[in-house]
C-alpha cells in the first residue's frame, strides 16, 4: 500500500510540474518591518517532501533564494511523513541534498543552535531536518541513534492515521484514538536519549495526552512542542465554522501543557486549517490573530511561527481526490479549498507585513525576536544540547548583542 501511495503522489506531482508555482500573495509592508525581519533570526517550517510539493531542483532553489532575500534564516524541513520507511527517508534526503548541492555555498545543515546563528551571520539557509512520522524507524527504536547522527531534530509519533506508536489526528477525528502504545513509549525514550524533540502536531488528542503524561512522569523538565498547529478556539465562534473544526487543530489544554513543559506552540499559516474563514489568501491580520491568541494563552516566551508550506496545493489536492479513503475527513480539506483557501502564507512574502500588524498591536522588537526564532532556539538548546533554559535566558541578551557585533563585522569587510 505504501509503495502505491508514493507512486500516486509522484504521478500527481509530475502531472502538475509544469504549472507548479507558489501561490501565496506578497503582502505590502514598511521598510522598517522588512529590515527588522532581515536583522532577526527567523525560523519557519517547510512541510513538503519531494513529490508532494516540489519535483524539480529549481523550484526548491528559487524558494530558498526568495527566503534568503527576505531575511528568513532557516526552516524546519519535513523529510518524511505518514507511513514512510527508512528507505523513504534516505530517498527524500537524497533529493533535498542533491538540489542543495547545486548551490552548496548557500546552505548549512544544522547540528546545533550555533549553526543557526552562523547561517544568519553568513546569509545562508539553516536546514533543520524534521520527520513527521516515527515509521522511518522500521519498528526498531535503536535506529534513533542513526537519525540523530543524520541531523533529524524533531519527530512526530503518529501522522493522521493509526500506527504502532498511537493514533494521529485524523484517526482520532473518526473516533479511533488508541492512545500511546508501549512501543510509542519506547520511541519517546529514544527521542529523549538522543536529544530529538518530541513534536505532537497532527497527533490524536488521547495519544498526545498520554505522551505528555509519559514525558512529565519520566522526563520532567524536558520540553515537548507543537511545531505547526492552529488553536481550535480561535475560530470556534465564526459564522461558518464547522461543528467539529479542523481535525489537526489543537485545544487550549494541549497548548498550555506544551508551554508548561518549557516548550512552545507554533501556529501554521495554512489556510485550509483555518476553520470558518476562507479568504483569497491568508492575511497578515489573520496570521497575527493566530500568534496573538497563543501569546495571550501561553505567554510570549512559548510561541513560535510556521507555515507548513506545500509549494502548490494542487499536487496534494489531486492525490486527495484520487484517494478519499486515505484522507477520510468528510471532505474537510477539499471543501476548504473549494471555498477559497489557496496555499500557505509563505514566510518570505508575509512576515514583514505580520511584523507591521504586531507592532500596531503593541508587540515590542524583543517580543517578535522571541516569537520569530528565539523561543525555538531556547528550547532546542535545552533538548539538543542539554543547556538548561534558565542558563540560556541569562545569557540570551548577551548572545543577541554579540551576534549583532559579529554580523556588523562580517558585512563591513
Amino acid at each position: 500500500m505504501k509503495n502505491t501511495i508514493a507512486s500516486l503522489l509522484l504521478t500527481a506531482a509530475l502531472a502538475h510540474a509544469a504549472s507548479a508555482s507558489e501561490q501565496a500573495k506578497t503582502w505590502p509592508a514598511s521598510e522598517e518591518a522588512a529590515q527588522f525581519v532581515k536583522d532577526t533570526i527567523v525560523l519557519g517550517m517547510l512541510a513538503s517532501p519531494y513529490g508532494t510539493g516540489w519535483v524539480e531542483n529549481q523550484q526548491l532553489l528559487e524558494y530558498f533564494q526568495r527566503a534568503r532575500d527576505n531575511g528568513i534564516t532557516g526552516h524546519e524541513m519535513t523529510l518524511t511523513a505518514a507511513g514512510m520507511t527508512f528507505n523513504d527517508l534516505l530517498d527524500q534526503h537524497h533529493h533535498f541534498r542533491s538540489a542543495m548541492s547545486e548551490e552548496p555555498e548557500n546552505y548549512l545543515v544544522v547540528h546545533n543552535t550555533r549553526d543557526i546563528e552562523a547561517a544568519h551571520l553568513q546569509g545562508k539557509t539553516a536546514v533543520i531536518w524534521n520527520s513527521q512520522t516515527a515509521t522511518i524507524l522500521d519498528g526498531d527504536p535503536k535506529r534513533m541513534a542513526i537519525l540523530a547522527d543524520m541531523g533529524i531534530k524533531s519527530m512526530i509519533l503518529a501522522y493522521n492515521d493509526i500506527f504502532r506508536t498511537g493514533s494521529g489526528s485524523l484517526a482520532a477525528f473518526n473516533g479511533r484514538d488508541i492512545g500511546l502504545t508501549p512501543y510509542g513509549e519506547d520511541v519517546i525514550d529514544e527521542l529523549v536519549r538522543y536529544g530529538i524533540l518530541l513534536d505532537l502536531s497532527h497527533t490524536g488528542k488521547q495519544t498526545a495526552t498520554d505522551a505528555m503524561d509519559y514525558m512529565d512522569e519520566n522526563y520532567p523538565g524536558v520540553p515537548y512542542v507543537y511545531t505547526h498547529s492552529i488553536p481550535a478556539g480561535l475560530y470556534a465562534n465564526e459564522p461558518e465554522a464547522t461543528p467539529r473544526g479542523c481535525y489537526r487543530n489543537i485545544t487550549d489544554e494541549e497548548a498550555l501543557r506544551a508551554a508548561n513543559s518549557g516548550g512552545y506552540v507554533s501556529p501554521t499559516f495554512t489556510e485550509w486549517m483555518m476553520d470558518g474563514i476562507w479568504p483569497e489568501d491568508i492575511s497578515p491580520q489573520q496570521a497575527a490573530d493566530m500568534i496573538d491568541y497563543y501569546v495571550k494563552l501561553v505567554g510570549v516566551d512559548h510561541v513560535g511561527i510556521a507555515t507548513d508550506d506545500m509549494f502548490d496545493e494542487t499536487l496534494i489536492n489531486t492525490f486527495v481526490e484520487a484517494n478519499p479513503d486515505i484522507y477520510d475527513d468528510d471532505g474537510y480539506m477539499l471543501k476548504a479549498f473549494q471555498r477559497g483557501a489557496t496555499g500557505s502564507g509563505e514566510m518570505a512574502k508575509i512576515l514583514a507585513a505580520i511584523t507591521d500588524e504586531l507592532w500596531r498591536r503593541g508587540y515590542t522588537n524583543e517580543d517578535l525576536a522571541k516569537i520569530y526564532g528565539g523561543n525555538k532556539i531556547r528550547v532546542w538548546s535545552d533538548v539538543w544540547e542539554g543547556i538548561p533554559q534558565e542558563k540560556f535566558n541569562a545569557t540570551y541578551q548577551e548572545r543577541v548583542k554579540l551576534r549583532q557585533e559579529l554580523r556588523d563585522r562580517f558585512y563591513s569587510r
